[in-house]
């Protein structure tokens, strides 16, 4: 019995530090595309994210040989490549000029809770209680960060909707992404899902190429960096990670995602938080705590580790 759950704790244990490292580097990109966004458009930043992701991924992918994902992994890698690379993207940093941070992350944490509800229906995962009770810990975090970061309510009713259309195209992105990852490894489907996305950002070259031409090194630089690192990388580790927990667990993770923000923003912009915000903070982190909790499974005469 103990040979048994030995390696399912080892292997619990690495994708543990593969959301890990997602959620670090997708934190650092709110810092990133800040200074960014001042110089290039919603669609020509998706467009340069996206391109440097996808010469990063293309280029290990040829490296380690790993072929064409199967047929079967295609629909999930389209769904997720076309909803979360593509339309995510874009609309996430249309949104982001259309209203403030603060009000941007709250309502684009409706995500996690709409991953947990269409993976329990969809994805047939269920609705553990824990799970649910977490996110709605980390989810009334992200509401008081929200609120202690905001401009004092004056929010673009615009950029709201568009906020709300990034939850939903994330969450509909990862569970698209779910059931390829049952035939393609995390490396094809995130190169061939950063490929899709590519290619259906296109249409923004024309503009990417101007705004490049008048954007200061440090803007491209960061755009370089937001596809090296919270794009090729960060969206390996969660590929890798998905593919050993379920959807709504994953996406309870990314709820501390706000705090990471606030501690990153405190450090390198010198924005000191008030206590307001560092409630949020640690709301936000014990919801995860709660929700990624209780992995284990009693079964007759036999104890097994799942997440």
């Amino acid at each position: 019995m103990e040979q048994i759950i030995a390696p399912e704790t080892h292997v619990d244990r690495r994708a543990l530090l593969a959301a890990g490292i997602t959620v670090v580097l997708w934190a650092s990109a709110f810092v990133a595309i800040r200074s960014a966004a001042q110089y290039f458009s919603p669609g020509a930043l998706a467009l340069g994210r996206l391109l440097a992701g996808s010469v990063v991924l293309g280029v290990i992918w040829l490296a380690r040989r790993e072929g064409l994902p199967p047929r079967a992994a295609w629909p999930g890698i389209l769904g997720s490549g076309l909803l979360w690379f593509g339309l995510y993207m874009v609309v996430l940093n249309w949104g982001e000029q259309e209203v403030d941070a603060g009000t941007a992350a709250m309502v684009v944490n409706v995500g996690p809770m709409l991953i947990a509800l269409l993976g329990g229906w969809l994805l047939k995962e269920g609705f553990p209680p824990r799970l649910l009770a977490g996110m709605a810990v980390s989810f009334a975090g992200a509401v008081v960060v929200g609120i202690s970061m905001s401009d004092g309510g004056r929010a673009s009713i615009v950029g709201v909707l568009l906020c709300l259309l990034a939850a939903v195209t994330y969450a509909g992105g990862v569970v698209c992404q779910k059931p390829a990852l049952k035939h393609a490894s995390a490396l094809q489907v995130t190169t061939f899902g950063c490929f899709v996305g590519t290619a259906a950002c296109l249409p923004f070259a024309g503009p990417l190429v101007t705004e490049i031409a008048t954007a200061p090194l440090p803007a491209t630089l960061n755009v370089v960096y937001l596809g090296v690192f919270p794009t090729a990388l960060a969206f390996t580790t969660w590929a890798y990670a998905l593919a050993r927990t379920t959807a709504g667990k994953m996406g309870a993770t990314t709820y501390v995602v706000p705090a990471l923000v606030v501690l990153m923003a405190w450090a390198v912009l010198g924005e000191v938080p008030g206590w307001l915000t560092l409630a949020g903070g640690l709301l936000c982190l014990a919801g995860v705590a709660v929700s990624r909790g209780g992995g284990k499974v009693r079964e007759p005469g036999n104890v097994t580790s799942t997440t």
